[in-house]
């Protein structure tokens, strides 16, 4: 049943198609992130399998959301500089940037550094 309504609903398989295809999106992005091995996991370990891919979904994460971040923060200087933007322009836009990441750069971790705080109130 679920496969005739499939070929028959237009809307239905633009949807499935669009879902599918940000999954795809998260899990290329999270296996660029993947450091050594090409994203294959050499331990025969379950245990050992299960932490690799939450360590990498952590970091695939929270680098999705400093993107998140930075975007909107541009987003926001735009517009107060008087550009539009209309809501297709936005649903273009994707948190899966790797173009500024180093992915195997020197990084130096300051506990002293206080991040800048969320805007919450940036209008979206």
């Amino acid at each position: 049943m679920f496969l005739l309504k499939y070929i028959s609903d237009i809307k239905l398989r633009e949807q499935i198609g669009a879902s599918t295809n940000k999954v795809e999106a998260y899990n290329r992005f999270s296996k660029w992130l993947f450091f050594g091995g090409d994203g294959i996991i050499s331990e025969n370990n379950p245990e050992e399998q299960e932490k690799r891919i939450k360590y990498n979904d952590l970091v695939a994460n929270a680098v999705i959301f400093q993107n998140v971040c930075d975007i909107t923060l541009t987003l926001w200087e735009l517009s107060k500089e008087g550009y539009v933007f209309s809501k297709e322009d936005i649903v273009m836009l994707s948190p899966y940037l790797t173009m500024y990441i180093k992915r195997f750069g020197d990084y130096m971790i300051d506990l002293e550094d206080v991040p800048q705080p969320i805007e919450g109130d940036i209008p979206v």
